[in-house]
């Protein structure tokens, strides 16, 4: 098995939710339940989140910021401290500027801004589940683990795909990337969580293509990806990023990269992404 837990196949999904205002909770529910699915419980704050994720077992948590107690990027880290497996749909009126990208870097597969439409949410939900399907049809058998101590192979290419290392310090993120990457004919060798270990899996193992978060921890990809167009420029680096803005997209170009992902991550995205670069 994979070192992260992997996704059930299911289309119809388990729902959490956590809101401090009743009649959204009572909205989100309906229709919910109209869509569908199923919904565990609806809670008014965090404060037993963690214990009802152990015991309930939610597909979906559907998440406001903006909460008595922990607030939603606090709760976000929590759920996926205790599994990667759980999408997280985020949903603030906040109007912080950066709210959509901090929520998207920290792992969340879905976004939605209050007040919302009944054909927003049912649309962020279809393509949360959507996404969840298309990693859980991957191979859910772990690949091989690459013998760091051999020559390295300039677009290495295993059972016929090309190789792909993802480096992301969200283990969901690394998780639904990597099934989505399986699900595109690829052949994702390894997944690490900072910028050094990216260099450094990208010395040992010079993929076909890397896919690169921005903001990560010890080393940004920013800051990385010099160094690893140097150690291996026939490397594909592909960007992934809560926020493609102008600036950020010509400076990752002229620091070699080829493309960029965005979060919440999206099959067809994804797909046209790798076709491009094919």
């Amino acid at each position: 098995m994979r070192p992260d837990k992997t996704f059930p196949k299911i289309h119809r999904v388990r729902i959490l939710i956590v809101d401090d205002n009743d009649g959204i909770c009572k909205v989100l529910t309906a229709l919910c339940v109209s869509a569908g699915h199923e919904v565990v419980a609806a809670l008014a704050d965090g404060d037993g989140l963690e214990e009802a994720v152990r015991r309930l077992h939610p597909d979906i948590v559907c998440l406001d910021y903006h909460l008595p107690g922990r607030d939603g990027l606090e709760l976000l880290a929590a759920v996926h401290a205790l599994s990667p497996a759980i999408d997280v749909v985020f949903m603030t009126g906040s109007e912080e500027a950066d709210i959509e990208q901090r929520a998207a870097d920290a792992g969340a597969s879905g976004f939605v801004r209050k007040p919302f439409s009944q054909a927003q949410i049912l649309d962020e939900l279809h393509a949360v589940v959507e996404a969840r399907t298309a990693a859980a049809r991957a191979d859910e058998e772990e690949a091989p683990a690459a013998d760091e101590a051999a020559p390295p192979v300039a677009g290495a290419v295993v059972d016929g795909r090309r190789t792909v290392v993802v480096a992301d310090d969200s283990a969901s993120v690394r998780l639904v990337l990597r099934g989505l990457l399986d699900d595109c004919g690829l052949r994702v060798v390894k997944a690490v969580g900072n910028g050094a270990e990216a260099v450094q899996a990208v010395r040992a193992l010079r993929p076909a293509i890397l896919c690169l978060d921005v903001n990560m921890p010890v080393l940004g990809g920013l800051e990385a990806l010099p160094l690893i167009r140097e150690i291996s420029p026939e490397t594909a680096v592909v960007m992934v990023t809560g926020c493609a803005d102008r600036d950020f997209v010509a400076r990752a170009a002229r620091l070699g990269a080829r493309g960029y992902i965005l979060k919440p991550l999206r099959p067809a995205y994804i797909e046209g992404v790798m076709r491009r670069l094919a």
